[in-house]
């Protein structure tokens, strides 16, 4: 009704009489001088509920409604409903808490060549259903493949030799990565061997 008295109102500025507008948009004329006594009867409940939302921001419309109905204003759930959209009220949303970090150290970022070593294992399958496991190596910092070594089984003698092979030849790394965990120095300094945990 309030969008068609704006209509009217719009045709009254345009010239039309009240009697011509009220037809051509189908109101009555006595709706026009009508005032709704809802608004009026709600008023004093929608201010105490905009109040209690406020001190209360983590309570809905429904436990409002309990804190209404002790102050004296008793009403349906479906008027609570209304009368808390009307007031433009909602709960706020839950902000995600910080969880806090994990004991353990994060991976450590490499910062130069030959300083993280990191390996692991990668599965693939032959034509005739045969599984292949792959041991690869790889030096974070220049992303360099160190080494493959393909089988059908790889246990952690034979990953030692793998890894005891490329220090012979390149030196000790200062780290080795395994599953994206920095592991702790693995290489003894007086004979460079290997020790994987």
């Amino acid at each position: 009704m309030p969008a068609r008295r704006r209509q009217v109102a719009y045709g009254r500025e345009r010239g039309l009489s009240v009697r011509r507008a009220c037809t051509l948009f189908s109101v009555a004329r006595s709706a026009l001088r009508y005032e709704s006594r809802k608004a009026a009867a709600d008023a004093p409940a929608m201010e105490r509920m905009t109040a209690l939302a406020a001190q209360y921001p983590r309570y809905g419309y429904r436990r409002i409604r309990i804190f209404l109905g002790r102050d004296g204003h008793r009403m349906s759930p479906g008027r609570a409903w209304r009368l808390w959209r009307a007031a433009g009220l909602q709960v706020p949303r839950k902000r995600p808490r910080k969880r806090v970090a994990a004991a353990r150290p994060r991976p450590q970022a490499p910062w130069g060549p030959n300083q993280v070593w990191s390996y692991d294992f990668v599965f693939d399958r032959c034509a005739n259903g045969q599984q292949l496991k792959c041991l690869t190596v790889t030096d974070e910092f220049t992303k360099e493949g160190l080494a493959i070594d393909v089988d059908g089984r790889i246990r952690s003698p034979r990953v030692i030799d793998v890894l005891s092979r490329l220090v012979s030849e390149r030196g000790p790394p200062g780290f080795l990565r395994s599953d994206n965990v920095l592991r702790r120095e693995i290489w003894r300094s007086e004979g460079q061997q290997v020790s994987i945990h």
